[in-house]
């Protein structure tokens, strides 16, 4: 007892000290640890929305154009070197009266396209590239077009689509920058099933694409070929697109397994259709739904303007392409199905009789004929929540 007595009469305390000490310790030690964790996780956000998740406003909210600023995306949204977009409302005010001659300047940029549609939806750098196969993809689909569609509805069950047909993958960065061109003069129900069903389809495709509706002004001859040159013209004007799919508006997939994106050749997408018996009416057909990388586009001049009335153009195309040194990329004939909507012949858009005296001599016209000598004018531009209307004055044949 008389050597415990010492230590419980003079350090009675210790026992209780070295506890309150060791305690401290394992705060300031939890302190640290939760400093480290704070800052590692604010190193990869963006700060620039700290004021949005307070309620403090930005200068941007606090002025005149608060309520546009809202309804756009953040930066975090937005490419780096992108252009800001426009509100969503932006079809309330088209671009019109813009020309455009083989001088003029098609340089993607706000000063060349007034209405600029939004850019792309991406989120982040930190995300995942998308898989070369999207594992969304359901194989053979049954199409049919007996049921009406309406475009408000639809408009609702595609959500993620942006104002003037704009969309790309949340949760993965897709390299297929896709815009999608369809040729167009009083078409509007045939290009609603078109969007009922392609917009499901792109999305599962995972592809950052954009709907481009080329319209032809007036009555004089329909030209497909010279709608689809505006339309690359147009599009470059959004977005810094790398793949162009030109589709008739009257053509349907029917398995999404075949993808409207570019190859590392041509692709010719729409092999399969049941108009010609689901095969190939011919080794050469290129007609129908195409898709071409921005390169391949470029070095066949695009497309030829000369081919008023139906005919001829994609077979000319065809032969830009060989003549090239490029070879046809198609997808197998089960892959390629597609279905068309029975119509007849458009007025104003008769067979071509000089169809077969061009496309003989497509050789010597390809470099004259083409991007470097197309004219046109835009008259109206609209950002429907589906797709974007360009509709355009190509003139009249010579």
């Amino acid at each position: 007892m008389r050597f415990r007595e010492p230590l419980l009469g003079g350090s009675a305390a210790m026992p209780g000290a070295s506890l309150q000490r060791a305690c401290r310790l394992l705060v300031a030690v939890c302190a640290l640890h939760l400093g480290v964790t704070l800052v590692y996780y604010l190193a990869g956000r963006d700060l620039s929305r700290l004021p949005y998740l307070v309620g403090v406003p930005t200068p941007l909210q606090a002025g005149s154009n608060g309520a546009a600023a809202i309804k756009q995306p953040s930066e975090e949204l937005r490419p780096r070197g992108a252009a800001p977009p426009p509100p969503l409302d932006a079809s309330s005010e088209p671009r019109r009266g813009q020309d455009s001659s083989p001088d003029a300047d098609f340089r993607p940029g706000l000063s060349n396209n007034l209405t600029s549609a939004l850019v792309s939806p991406i989120t982040a750098l930190s995300l995942p590239a998308c898989p070369e196969e999207s594992p969304l993809l359901v194989g053979p689909m049954l199409i049919e077009f007996k049921v009406p569609v309406d475009l408000t509805l639809l408009a609702k069950q595609n959500p993620e689509v942006k104002v003037g047909g704009r969309y790309a993958p949340k949760d993965c960065i897709s390299p297929h920058k896709v815009a999608i061109i369809i040729p167009f003069r009083n078409r509007q129900e045939h290009l609603k099933y078109w969007l009922y069903y392609l917009h499901p389809i792109l999305q599962r495709q995972q592809l950052d694409y954009g709907i481009y509706v080329i319209n032809q002004a007036g009555d004089s001859m329909f030209n497909r070929a010279k709608l689809l040159n505006v339309g690359f013209q147009e599009a470059l004007k959004d977005y810094d697109y790398n793949c162009f799919v030109f589709s008739d508006v009257d053509l349907i997939p029917m398995d999404d397994r075949n993808t409207y994106r570019c190859f590392s050749q041509p692709r010719h997408i729409s092999v399969a259709m049941d108009k010609f018996g689901f095969s190939l009416p011919y080794v050469q057909f290129f007609g129908g739904v195409s898709a071409l990388s921005k390169q391949q586009f470029l070095t066949i001049n695009g497309f030829p303007n000369n081919y008023w009335g139906w005919g001829g153009e994609d077979d000319d195309i065809f032969n830009r392409l060989v003549f090239k040194g490029m070879s046809i990329s198609r997808p197998n004939a089960v892959v390629g199905k597609c279905r068309m909507i029975r119509h007849s012949r458009d007025k104003k858009n008769e067979p071509n009789p000089q169809r077969f005296d061009r496309i003989a001599h497509t050789k010597e016209t390809m470099f004259s004929d083409g991007l470097n000598t197309l004219t046109y004018k835009v008259l109206d531009i609209e950002r429907n929540p589906l797709y974007t209307k360009i509709t355009v004055d190509v003139g009249a044949p010579s």
